[in-house]
């Protein structure tokens, strides 16, 4: 509900919508039209619904509203990425980035407005957590990227990583919905290869993803193969510790027969050894994965570093002679707070 106590109109299932016309003694098909007008055309309106009556139109705003993510402001980086703050309709703020490399451009979007997990390297964990996100206000990202994507000459969004602000898995009902929405084929018709979920490792939901088929892909953040050290920077690990997420990870590869990502942030002097890397290695037997190595961003109030270059290439070379599939993920956007770990929703 809104202040006005009226529903988001995009949080109506195919079948609540169709129900509702059936209220007014409307035809079937106008449920349709509507649908069509949200998911498949990003309407943002009842004024832009050109082939919906008037007085239906004026229905639908009587009973109905939009909680649409306003784009309010745009930072650009040396190096091509762009940070963009979106106003929720409450006036809380949450960022996406535009993310172009080679030819592609990939969107980070944000699933929640704030974070619980408290991760000490993140920027977002030390906000708290102020509500989810809506399948429609996740969307609503993706619309704006995209749009922004194509006025910078950059072509159409090619990736999208769940990989802002919030635990995608928290929100699993609404972050799911938005992906169904950004797939379906009468509406953006995203591949859903070309979507990545990023989380630090929900078991329960993990195991979720796999019982509900869905096709994203899968990406964990780990960044320690031992539980003393991932206590320490993922509070969530005291409760849900290594091995059950282990089990958890073993489930998804079975019923989904295929890897998933690993991702890790490379601290200096703290989860960056040859020791890290063995246990890590160790980690990753139990099931087919690629691992990305991540550069840390700096944080305000976090005493992370850095890891060295020298250090980074080691820990790289000890996981591949160990047959392990690497790849070394070099920071976009950390002159303007939009790398990795680095949202936290300013809106100056």
């Amino acid at each position: 509900m809104s202040g006005n106590g009226k529903t988001d109109i995009r949080s109506l299932t195919a079948e609540e919508l169709t129900a509702f016309f059936g209220t007014l003694k409307e035809k079937r098909f106008r449920a349709g039209q509507v649908y069509s007008w949200l998911w498949q055309k990003g309407c943002r309106s009842f004024d832009e619904m050109t082939d919906i009556p008037g007085q239906l139109r004026n229905q639908l705003a009587q009973t109905f509203t939009f909680h649409t993510a306003v784009d309010e402001l745009e930072t650009e980086s040396t190096d091509g990425t762009l940070k963009i703050s979106f106003r929720l309709h409450d006036g809380l703020a949450v960022e996406g980035v535009l993310i172009p490399s080679n030819g592609r451009t990939t969107a980070c979007i944000s699933s929640q407005a704030g974070c619980a997990l408290g991760c000490t390297f993140c920027a977002t964990g030390f906000l708290g957590l102020h509500r989810n996100l809506t399948a429609g206000e996740i969307v609503d990202q993706v619309w704006l990227l995209n749009r922004r994507s194509i006025t910078a000459q950059l072509g159409p969004l090619s990736n999208i990583v769940y990989m802002g602000m919030g635990e995608p898995l928290v929100n699993y009902q609404q972050v799911i919905g938005s992906v169904r929405f950004i797939t379906w084929e009468e509406g953006l018709g995203f591949s859903p290869q070309r979507i990545t979920l990023s989380s630090v490792g929900i078991p329960k939901m993990i195991r979720k993803l796999a019982d509900d088929n869905v096709k994203a892909q899968l990406a964990v953040s780990l960044h320690a193969a031992a539980d003393a050290k991932r206590d320490l920077i993922i509070p969530f690990n005291r409760t849900h510790p290594l091995e059950e997420l282990i089990e958890s990870l073993i489930y998804y590869v079975r019923i989904r027969g295929k890897r998933f990502t690993i991702e890790y942030l490379l601290l200096k002097d703290f989860n960056d050894s040859l020791q890290d890397a063995q246990e890590l290695a160790v980690f990753c037997r139990n099931f087919p994965v690629k691992i990305n190595l991540i550069e840390y961003n700096p944080v305000e109030g976090s005493l992370y570093r850095r890891s060295d270059v020298k250090r980074m290439k080691s820990f790289r070379d000890f996981l591949e002679a160990r047959n392990l599939v690497v790849n070394v993920r070099k920071s976009r956007g950390k002159d303007i707070d939009a790398a990795c770990g680095q949202l936290a929703g300013r809106i100056r």
